[in-house]
């Protein structure tokens, strides 16, 4: 993929220019292509333009390709920079040297005695004596098209384990060491040739400078319109689509299944990106680039309708990112030093009562009677810590309710799988909240909407502010007559009832209107992190107020519902409790099998 290198003969032509803190060289017309650690002459343009003041990275370009030079890379740059332009007061020969051999000339000035060898060391160079070209000018590489920059050598000292490629053509290594294992990315576009990099790049020019029109079709007639005969125009396309209408080299990361989370911890420029793989977080060999995090967040500030700024610091939006939908965090400054994301897979979305029980994430007693209760029309609320499975839970158990019962919907971030729902035939009308700077309609006006749509289920993606008085008061004159469910931040019944009614400002006889409270936990096992229901509470009045009666705890792993009132309240007019818990029992068998 690299191009020739320059004969002896040939002179760099590259062209050099100053940006803030960066050198930006543009290797177009230079045979040699900026490749700093093979071409000499190249090496030469940039400690010469180094002489005269120090930067912090220094990118080159050439054919749709660029490599930045950062850390201990531009520092070495640096270094000789400040070298060769010290070291030609007292030896032109040898300052001439260190522009095109930094290594070479840092090693003989060592050697000597006398002000040139006390440079080495005041100059940074006697840092990098004993290492090569190679080592010491490892670049991040990548297409100029990528929102990212990958190292393409793998980490030192660490023991391949797996290697494997993924439906995007992007190969993953994955190495163990010492303190965290590195998880390696070569996604497909790094590994294109010289000619179809450059097809790429003209793609992108096109398609950047407005002249191809045809919206989500645009990336493959811009490559189309300048790809030759015989050139991959499905890799290049898929390529151009990820970098300009997806999320670039997340996309990658997510077409793996056992990737869950995908961490960019600001400033992003210097941390490279984690992600959480099999239940263990690695490394990886991957870093976004200024222009990258700047068109992300441009991008989510679009879909989600909601500002992310100084003003407005934090965000919450979804997006599908590898055939899969995740959900996006992000913050910046002032809260943070720059723009940071955390991506977290919602493959769950999906999920059924009848998965959970198979992946062992509930009991199938729990199943059936979390089914039979959401069917006869409970108040349930889901609480846990975030990262718990609230959301999980919450989505699987809107196919609990009655094909028959309309279910309105309230989220402020899109995760339950209404789609799903409405393609199953399922009445779900959602509704969506926005805080953004434009039009908007808060939790506490949706909620109110949703009671005049109609009678049915009423789905809250969480409680958390003022619409919990309008919930609770909906429930307690009757407006909200169906099943009630919702998430809530919360370690168990206590902990609910002190949030939403201190907190919230709910009275406690309101309150008391909820059935169930099930609480749900993260924890680990045998390496991996998988949740679970905690405890199922029912809530209780009594004269000294509202009280819990606890219906199941996940280390008795006993469901004690037989004396619990809760079956009476859930039975029809001809029916009995024993006729509630049978309807369990006959759940139970069903998801047993």
């Amino acid at each position: 993929m690299f191009a020739r290198l320059l004969s002896s003969e040939e002179d760099c032509r590259c062209e050099s220019t100053f940006d803030a803190d960066r050198l930006s060289v543009e290797s177009d017309e230079c045979p040699g292509g900026g490749r700093l650690s093979e071409e000499p002459a190249c090496r030469r343009t940039v400690v010469e333009a180094l002489e005269r003041r120090d930067v912090e990275s220094v990118r080159t370009r050439s054919d749709g390709f660029e490599r930045a030079y950062e850390d201990g890379a531009a520092g070495f740059l640096v270094a000789a920079g400040r070298f060769a332009d010290a070291a030609s007061f007292h030896d032109e020969a040898l300052a001439d040297r260190a522009r095109a051999d930094p290594l070479g000339a840092a090693q003989a000035a060592a050697g000597r005695n006398g002000p040139v060898a006390e440079l080495v060391a005041q100059t940074g160079l006697a840092a990098f004596l004993g290492s090569d070209y190679r080592t010491a000018l490892r670049p991040q590489i990548g297409p100029t098209v990528a929102e990212s920059r990958v190292a393409t050598r793998p980490p030192v000292g660490a023991t391949l384990r797996d290697r494997y490629e993924l439906e995007t053509g992007a190969v993953v290594r994955r190495y163990e060491a010492t303190e965290m294992g590195t998880y390696h990315l070569t996604p497909a576009e790094h590994r294109l040739d010289p000619a179809d990099t450059a097809t790429l790049a003209a793609a992108h020019g096109r398609l950047a400078r407005g002249a191809i029109e045809g919206g989500e079709r645009a990336p493959a007639r811009a490559v189309r319109s300048v790809a030759d005969p015989g050139q991959p125009v499905e890799t290049l396309t898929a390529a151009l689509g990820k970098h300009t209408r997806g999320l670039g080299v997340l996309e990658d990361c997510f077409a793996d299944p056992d990737v869950t989370d995908a961490f960019a911890t600001a400033p992003v420029t210097e941390n490279p990106i984690r992600v959480r793989c099999g239940g263990e977080t690695l490394r990886t060999n991957v870093r976004l680039t200024e222009d990258g995090v700047a068109a992300l967040s441009s991008r989510f500030r679009r879909s989600s309708g909601r500002a992310f700024s100084q003003a407005s610091p934090t965000l919450d939006a979804t997006a599908d990112a590898g055939g899969r939908r995740v959900r996006i965090a992000g913050v910046t400054d002032p809260v943070s030093d720059g723009t940071g994301f955390t991506f977290r897979a919602h493959d769950e979305e999906a999920f059924r009562i009848a998965d959970l029980v198979d992946n062992g994430t509930l009991p199938a007693s729990i199943a059936a009677f979390l089914s039979v209760t959401t069917k006869r029309g409970a108040a349930t609320l889901l609480a846990g810590s975030r990262g718990a499975g609230k959301t999980t839970l919450l989505g699987a158990l809107l196919w609990e309710i009655p094909p028959d019962v309309r279910t309105v919907a309230i989220e402020d971030t899109p995760e339950l799988p209404v789609s799903e729902l409405q393609s199953d035939g399922r009445d779900v009308q959602p509704l969506r909240v926005t805080t953004g700077d434009g039009a908007s309609i808060t939790a506490t006006e949706a909620l109110r909407t949703a009671l005049r749509l109609g009678d049915g289920a009423l789905v809250v993606g969480e409680v958390r502010g003022e619409e919990a008085k309008v919930l609770y008061e909906a429930m307690r004159v009757g407006a909200a007559d169906g099943t009630v469910l919702g998430t809530i931040h919360g370690g168990g019944g206590e902990s609910v009832k002190e949030r939403v009614v201190t907190d919230l400002g709910v009275a406690e006889s309101a309150f008391a209107d909820t059935d169930l409270v099930v609480t749900l936990e993260a924890y680990e096992d045998g390496g991996s992190r998988r949740r679970r229901v905690r405890a199922i509470e029912s809530v209780r009045r009594s004269p000294d107020g509202v009280g819990f009666e606890l219906l199941y705890d996940a280390d008795s792993r006993t469901l004690r519902v037989a004396d619990s009132r809760l079956l009476e309240e859930l039975s029809t007019p001809t029916e009995t409790a024993a006729d509630v818990e049978s309807a369990i029992h006959n759940r139970t068998a069903e998801l047993e099998v």
